[in-house]
């Protein structure tokens, strides 16, 4: 399980770098934006979302990563940021209500999330604010793609309306550690996910090849589904 973990992880960044390069004229450094962790953190080893900005920077393509905090729980200020100090790639972190001025001044070439759930269509469960950046990067025209195996797509799940979402503890938002940082007897809201619609989504990058939304359902068959026997 282990060897396929990481086997299938650095498949996905190989599928995702060339999709990613591909929507970039010339030949030079590309600057990416990803949420969350989807790293060797989140993964057995090498990642899915940041298995693709591995893969960038070992073709010498990633010019910068910016990772986002990620309120209220901080993966990204926390775990991603560790692993991009860690592998010594050239990153930034930001807030999360940086993501649009990032856009408007930093010529972003990509973002690329990670997916823990993906339904029929293409609609996609990640961690909260993947929406907003997915609806930021369609005004800006910049590519917004979803990393993840094929195990996180199911296809028994026609839309992301009918995914359930996770409501965390009002404390996440409330306090850091044990200082108290809200208004007391404020009511709080804590999705801790949130879904991005197909149409906003330019690929979903798997182990098997990055597909589009609309050939997502017909994609998985094909490669999960045994030969039959004649």
């Amino acid at each position: 399980m282990l060897q396929k973990d990481i086997s299938d992880n650095m498949a996905i960044g190989s599928h995702g770098a060339a999709a990613i390069l591909s929507n970039v004229a010339g030949d030079g450094p590309i600057r990416v934006l990803t949420h969350c962790n989807t790293g060797s953190l989140a993964t057995a080893g090498y990642g899915t979302a940041l298995g693709d900005v591995r893969k960038l920077h070992e073709l010498k393509r990633l010019e910068h990563v910016y990772c986002t905090e990620t309120r209220p729980y901080n993966q990204g200020a926390r775990l991603t940021a560790f692993e991009l100090v860690h592998d010594k790639l050239p990153a930034t972190l930001v807030l999360d209500s940086m993501v649009a001025a990032l856009f408007r001044c930093r010529n972003i070439g990509a973002v690329v999330v990670g997916a823990d759930r993906v339904a029929a269509n293409g609609d996609t469960a990640n961690k909260i604010g993947t929406y907003q950046i997915a609806v930021v990067a369609k005004h800006h025209g910049v590519p917004f793609y979803i990393a993840a195996p094929l195990t996180s797509i199911d296809l028994k799940i026609s839309c992301g309306d009918h995914i359930i979402i996770e409501e965390r503890p009002d404390r996440e938002m409330t306090h850091v550690g044990e200082h108290r940082i809200a208004a007391p007897g404020i009511t709080c809201w804590n999705p801790a996910f949130d879904v991005t619609p197909a149409a906003l989504i330019t690929g979903i990058i798997t182990e098997k090849g990055v597909f589009a939304p609309p050939e997502l359902q017909e994609q998985v068959l094909k490669h999960t589904q045994p030969p039959t026997v004649s």
